[in-house]
């Protein structure tokens, strides 16, 4: 996820943008000495002078003493809140960096651990070689989210860094049935980063605080806004897709059960009322995470954009047609449309019809490709470039 991109999308008050915040608190923490390793903290959720002060506050809350089980973000200034949920024998799941391998690492010290190792295991290095995966289908029931901040206001609005990862993988969350909205969620900032955010910088998909934990305070936000009820489909391009494959399966798992699981940039592909349906959503779209068939291949999926299948031949489709349909049948229908000439077709997949120019393998050539046009009722004719058309067919742009 590039979050140029994400910075780019995101909504602008009066006078003031998310990222305008974000400087603003870099620069300050830069400035006034505040920032601690990693540095520059710009980029960064950052880390400051007393985080680890700040993360004992958490002791203070009872929802952090009932957790069983607790998941912490990977950032630095969190360390000492994961040291503690280890300490207390708390379950503590670290989110992956980046969702590369999957959603979850649950932290697993060795047996006997003594604070020492348990010290080493809170880190980023403890992390990767201390924890295994946790799938999509472990049963896993967080009782408390902790996650880092850029910015947070006393009403418990956040802003991170730019990226959506902590917003990202709450959602993941709830797809999966591992939070709710009444699930606690904790941040743990300086205090300069505890500002005013004007309520109009929120999106849907953003999440809010309950408890901001400083190294001075604790604030208890009572924020009501609801929390994001699961994954924003349409805000999801096809390269965050590419990136994290644990979202590949999700979204099968969505699109399974019937949900919209339209990506952004892409058309929604719901029927028409009243109008019947040319091709089933199962045909006119291949699932993400099945590889895409060669250039050339016959699989090439009618419609796809470019890495989905190429078009390569011109696909009729047959209104009211039975499955069954034969190739007899099918040119006698096709003659009574009033086609100014005769076109060659054959059964392909339902009451879909191929033609166009074929070589020595059976397989349509390339002509025509990159070009729709629509046959009105009961045929339409998809992805030929025809030059001298029928007048009934109408490019489709």
């Amino acid at each position: 996820m590039s979050r140029g991109d994400c910075v780019a999308m995101e909504p602008r008050a009066v006078g003031v943008s998310k990222q305008d915040i974000r400087e603003q608190i870099w620069d300050h923490m830069e400035s006034q000495n505040l920032a601690d390793f990693p540095r520059p903290v710009h980029h960064r959720i950052p880390n400051f002078k007393g985080s680890y002060l700040a993360c004992q506050n958490i002791k203070d809350l009872d929802v952090f003493a009932r957790t069983q089980e607790v998941k912490v973000d990977p950032d630095k200034p969190l360390e000492g809140v994961r040291l503690l949920a280890l300490q207390s024998k708390k379950t503590l799941l670290v989110p992956t960096p980046r969702l590369r391998t999957g959603l979850f690492n649950k932290i697993t010290p060795p047996p006997g651990a003594t604070k020492d190792i348990l010290r080493k295991c809170a880190t980023s290095q403890g992390v990767r070689n201390c924890s295994v995966p946790i799938g999509l289908d472990s049963r896993v029931l967080v009782d408390l989210v902790v996650v880092g901040s850029v910015a947070v206001s006393e009403k418990g609005w956040r802003i991170g860094k730019g990226e959506g990862y902590a917003d990202l993988e709450y959602a993941m969350m709830v797809s999966m049935g591992a939070v709710s909205n009444e699930t606690p969620v904790v941040t743990i900032v300086h205090d300069c980063q505890v500002v005013d955010i004007p309520e109009e910088l929120l999106e849907e998909h953003d999440i809010t605080v309950d408890y901001i934990l400083t190294p001075t305070r604790v604030i208890a936000t009572d924020c009501k806004r609801p929390q994001p009820m699961g994954i924003t489909w349409s805000k999801i391009s096809r390269k965050m897709m590419e990136k994290i494959p644990v979202l590949r399966s999700l979204r099968a798992r969505e699109q399974q059960a019937g949900k919209d699981v339209t990506l952004q940039g892409e058309r929604q592909h719901l029927p028409e009322p009243g109008r019947q349906q040319a091709v089933p959503l199962s045909a006119g779209r291949r699932p993400l995470d099945t590889p895409g068939p060669e250039a050339n291949s016959m699989e090439a999926t009618v419609g796809s954009p470019p890495g989905e299948g190429a078009p390569l031949a011109a696909d009729v489709y047959v209104g009211n047609l039975p499955r069954d349909a034969r190739n007899s049948n099918s040119r006698r229908r096709a003659s009574e449309s009033s086609l100014p000439c005769p076109l060659p077709v054959r059964p392909a997949v339902g009451t879909a019809l191929q033609t166009g120019a074929r070589t020595a393998g059976n397989r349509p050539t390339g002509a025509g490709r990159g070009r729709s046009w629509i046959l009105t009722p009961p045929l339409k004719l998809l992805c030929p470039a025809m030059p001298d058309a029928h007048p009934s067919l109408r490019r489709r742009d």
